[in-house]
């Protein structure tokens, strides 16, 4: 990695993945104060459930299929498409292919996730 006072380039070797309770696979790519932005492979059935937090997020999805539950309406999204979620607002994802691929964007960064 390497940072001044301009921003950050971050590099493949810099994050390792985290393997989360449901079996998620979770790559932090690179944070700052404002913004982060995480990587997550998802098998088939794999399930984040509904939760909230108080960060803006951004999900887009890399490949695979996955049906999106916003505070309770439910769609099904497939590679290219996007969920902007406000901060507060439950939201959870269950990935219905056999494999699956997200890139999830919060704002400001997740403190909890570098602990």
């Amino acid at each position: 990695m390497y940072e001044n006072n301009d921003g950050k380039f971050v590099f493949a070797e810099d994050w390792k993945p985290q393997v989360l309770d449901n079996g998620v696979e979770r790559t932090i790519k690179g944070y700052v104060d404002s913004l982060m932005v995480a990587d997550l492979k998802w098998k088939k059935g794999q399930e984040g459930t509904v939760h909230t937090h108080p960060h803006t997020q951004a999900t887009y999805i890399l490949s695979g299929e996955f049906e999106s539950n916003l505070n309770g309406v439910k769609e099904v999204l497939h590679a290219g498409e996007i969920v902007y979620t406000k901060g507060n607002v439950p939201h959870g994802l269950i990935c219905l292919s056999e494999t699956g691929e997200i890139l999830d964007i919060f704002t400001p960064m997740r403190e909890d996730f570098v602990k």
